[in-house]
């Protein structure tokens, strides 16, 4: 569909093991063995297509709750211990002795729960014998250790303070506010390991249910050429505009982000296509990773799918999953909207001009041979807010993905991609799977010693009665919360521990849960640890830190607009005026308010995009910039004052730079070639 002049695989820039090397040094779950003996090769496929296939059956005969769910994750630790390596620089072709016996560890505890499940339920009502607590410390040694190996340091170092706590936290040296009654090992571990409150929580509940089968949804969709449609369609639309390939990269990267539900695997996926075209025309190289990341992280809160953070909340909340995608479309248009502006006036300060029409591919021609792949997720938009379950929605989205690839002989599946399919969902979903074990650790403790209130009040007590100091303070703790997590652990911890202090100002539970969801996901681009934008840096050949601030830079409309509409819950289509966010039917009576939201809204993120570029037809000076910031922000605030002054700045601000456009010489073209730094 492209010239070969467009395909990354024949640009020197990145090379596929560049992109390698960036995977296994930035996403983790990519640093897997890559066994030389067949027989281990087979067994574990086998393996894996078998947990697929068993996810696929369970969503029509489910097993009870603590049954299921311990399945799920004892089998997904067992495949980590033979898939990878204890440390990076390990021997990945062969797997050592003590790594088969951490296997059959796995399948020893997955096995000792459905032995003992009758008499747990029956006999003895969830209280753990003295074998229990030897299991669960066994079963909880094995999470931690398959989190190091899939995840890095941070989230077991996490969960690991926090299993610390119940041992001392009725210790008199401890603040007043911490203490609570005294813990023994039945206590905690027969909450981690034989109740659903611990390792088996609703965050490995929502894995087996939901987040499993949209990942294998997403292997699927990546098999039948989607990711190749999404490139190609928005190099058709984007390409040839001014600064092209960076609006091409938002474009692609939005909607793979979305779907993939991994922020540094998509920076890699996506940016090794469109980061050396962006280089190609004149962008800086950390502003070309930069706007890689920012993109990336903002498809995980793009709907309908939302990384499949969307239905654990569904599932946390107690809203429908339908009204979360609805609410959440106006923020992260504009997230995007921002996005693209910030890239247009770079382009046009820097005159870099898109790429040439005629190596483009033509938007018929990708129509005519990838429309057929928009059908499955049309199928899964229009099922999900018809009320058909989640779980179901995802089965047959994976069912019509196949028959829709039938179509077209380029995107057509034989028996071979489906078990290639399902085996690559299984790969992808294990770091996800163990990321929600060990979230559940932490889940347990919150629950048994009530620290989640504990931390809220102490949220509410610094906030001093100030709705904007405690919803700062909750977006600072959401950052730290979310540093170095997936997006969907980041959001599992942030929606325990940090949106409760947001009920103490009746802030609905759609809002608070939204609110704490972007800053756990945007800790992936805020320095000091920024993986995504690390990952981009990376393949952009640019500054790590660099990257990182102008990829915030490029994000601030994510960081402005959790604000706006804490304060304009008209946002998120819910009627300020009454109607409960949980309401099914759309809110018609807040239309007027909705349109308002989203017009100053949408002039704001314009208008604080080129302050923060310094250019909208021509350059601006300092104070100007500072002036029309001023403005932009004027429109947040849901004031009829406010919205005038703010109106009456921005109006007056392009005007003039307008007319002060028609009276400078036009650039020199030869500029458009030069690298123009962030």
């Amino acid at each position: 569909m492209k010239d070969d002049k467009l395909n990354p695989t024949a640009d020197p820039e990145i090379s596929q093991e560049q992109v390698q090397k960036v995977l296994e040094k930035f996403d983790l779950e990519s640093n897997v063995r890559k066994w030389n003996n067949k027989g281990i090769v087979w067994f574990f496929s086998i393996l894996a297509i078998g947990y697929a296939l068993f996810h696929l059956y369970i969503t029509f005969n489910p097993l009870p709750t603590l049954l299921q769910r311990n399945f799920h994750l004892m089998f997904g630790l067992a495949m980590v211990f033979l898939l990878y390596p204890t440390f990076k620089k390990q021997d990945r072709t062969k797997i050592p002795f003590y790594d088969w016996i951490l296997f059959g560890l796995s399948i020893a505890s997955c096995t000792y729960l459905f032995v003992v499940y009758q008499d747990i339920v029956t006999t003895r009502g969830g209280m753990a014998s003295t074998t229990d607590i030897m299991m669960a410390i066994l079963t909880v040694t094995l999470v931690f250790e398959a989190a190091r190996r899939v995840t890095g340091w941070v989230l077991p170092i996490l969960a690991l303070l926090f299993l610390m706590y119940p041992f001392f936290s009725h210790q008199d040296w401890l603040p007043r506010m911490l203490l609570t009654r005294p813990f023994d090992l039945a206590d905690i571990f027969g909450q981690l390991y034989t109740k659903t409150e611990g390792l088996f929580s609703t965050a490995i509940g929502a894995s087996v249910q939901f987040i499993f089968l949209f990942i294998l949804f997403g292997a699927f969709l990546a098999k039948s050429g989607m990711g190749q449609f999404f490139n190609d369609l928005a190099l058709a639309l984007a390409g040839h505009k001014q600064g092209g390939p960076a609006k091409v990269a938002v474009i692609s990267s939005a909607f793979m982000g979305s779907v993939n539900g991994s922020a540094v695997g998509n920076v890699v996926s996506t940016g090794a296509f469109t980061i050396p075209l962006m280089k190609k025309i004149g962008y800086d190289k950390n502003f070309s990773g930069a706007v890689e990341a920012s993109s990336s992280i903002g498809g995980q809160i793009l709907p309908p799918i939302m990384g499949a953070s969307a239905f654990i909340m569904a599932e946390t909340t107690g809203i429908s999953y339908g009204t979360i995608a609805l609410s959440a479309i106006i923020p992260a248009l504009l997230f995007f909207l921002s996005s693209i502006m910030q890239v247009h006036y770079r382009a046009g300060r820097a005159n870099l001009r898109g790429l040439p029409k005629a190596d483009l591919p033509q938007v018929k021609k990708v129509l005519k041979e990838g429309w057929h792949l928009t059908i499955p997720l049309i199928t899964l938009i229009i099922m999900l807010f018809s009320g058909v379950p989640v779980s179901y929605a995802a089965f047959y989205t994976i069912v019509v993905t196949v028959i829709v690839s039938w179509f077209r002989k380029h995107t057509r599946m034989n028996v071979k991609d489906i078990l290639v399919a399902l085996e690559t969902g299984t790969r992808q979903a294990l770091s996800t799977i163990i990321a929600c074990g060990v979230v559940g650790i932490v889940i347990g403790v919150v629950n048994l010693t009530g620290f989640g209130a504990t931390l809220t009040s102490a949220i509410t007590s610094l906030g001093a009665g100030s709705l904007m100091l405690t919803l700062i303070l909750t977006m600072l703790a959401s950052i730290v919360l979310g540093m170095g997590l997936p997006s969907i652990p980041a959001y599992i911890i942030t929606a325990t521990m940090a949106a409760p202090a947001l009920a103490a100002f009746d802030v609905p539970i759609l809002i608070a849960h939204l609110f704490v969801f972007y800053f756990g996901i945007f800790a992936n681009i805020t320095p000091p640890v920024a993986l995504a934008s690390f990952a981009a840096s990376g393949l952009a050949g640019g500054d790590p830190m660099k990257t990182g601030f102008i990829s915030l830079r490029l994000s601030i409309a994510g960081f402005i607009v959790p604000f706006i509409f804490v304060y304009a819950p008209a946002m998120l289509l819910i009627d300020p005026t009454g109607l409960p966010a949980n309401a099914t039917e759309f809110p018609f009576a807040a239309i007027p308010d909705i349109i308002v939201v989203l017009i100053s809204s949408s002039v704001a993120v314009i208008a604080i995009s080129a302050a923060v570029e310094g250019y909208i037809k021509t350059h601006l000076s300092v104070i100007t910039r500072l002036i029309l910031g001023i403005g932009s922000l004027l429109l947040i605030v849901p004031e009829l004052i406010t919205d005038i002054i703010g109106y009456t700045i921005i109006i007056a601000i392009y005007l003039l730079n307008y007319i002060q456009s028609k009276k400078e010489p036009p650039a020199a073209l030869s500029q458009g070639n030069k690298t123009h730094s962030g």
